[in-house]
């Protein structure tokens, strides 16, 4: 039989390489919505991480008749009121890099100490069948302290700035492994593989009766 397929929401090449990663056992085509040939993005009107996580997977998942994972995540900064939050990705509007993007995060923070910038990482799952149906959930929480100035080369997002007090570094200083293991992708990945195992066994979720 052939490998199963597997769309992950996303035009991110390096959060499919994550989840891959992290399931790397499994026979399973991850598939971008590049390799989908979807071109447009979902609105992300949803006012939680996980209803933007949903809105995505059941409408890729309707495009493509796919199995369908999505995520939303974003960084909660304390000192801010807990933005960026949903808006993490489009922080500072959409003439704004990564680097720019963490970079005025930490120009709003010029005046915060230390022990006043903790900040955590959410991520929400959706996994929605080729019909629609969602099939399961999740939900992945990483804590920290953002850092006064950038920090590792690995990673990408906020992960420069975005400080772990139980390992001294950055997000991408500590390496795939560990961030596997502990970020909130991670987690909330952790927290649904079982899930995903199970559906990956049944065809059905493959060919769904009309």
């Amino acid at each position: 039989m052939d490998n199963k397929k597997l769309l992950v929401a996303t035009h991110n090449k390096g959060k499919v390489t994550e989840f891959a990663n992290m399931l790397a056992d499994m026979k399973l085509a991850w598939l971008s919505l590049d390799d989908a040939q979807i071109v447009e993005d979902v609105a992300e009107t949803g006012t939680s991480f996980w209803e933007n996580a949903l809105l995505k997977a059941q409408t890729y998942a309707a495009q493509t008749r796919l199995l369908t994972l999505a995520d939303d995540s974003g960084l909660e900064v304390d000192a801010l009121g807990g933005e960026p939050g949903v808006y993490t990705a489009r922080y500072g509007g959409a003439g704004l890099d990564h680097v720019g993007r963490y970079r005025l995060l930490l120009q709003n923070l010029a005046d915060v100490p230390w022990e006043k910038r903790t900040a955590r990482f959410r991520c929400a799952i959706a996994i929605v069948g080729a019909n629609g149906e969602l099939l399961g959930r999740s939900e992945g929480v990483c804590e920290g302290l953002i850092a006064l100035e950038p920090a590792g080369n690995g990673g990408f997002g906020y992960d420069p700035v975005f400080y772990l007090p139980d390992f001294g570094q950055t997000m991408a200083q500590v390496g795939t492994a560990v961030k596997q293991q502990i970020s909130h992708r991670g987690r909330a990945m952790q927290a649904i593989e079982g899930r995903l195992r199970e559906l990956l066994a049944n065809n059905d979720i493959y060919h769904p009766r009309q």
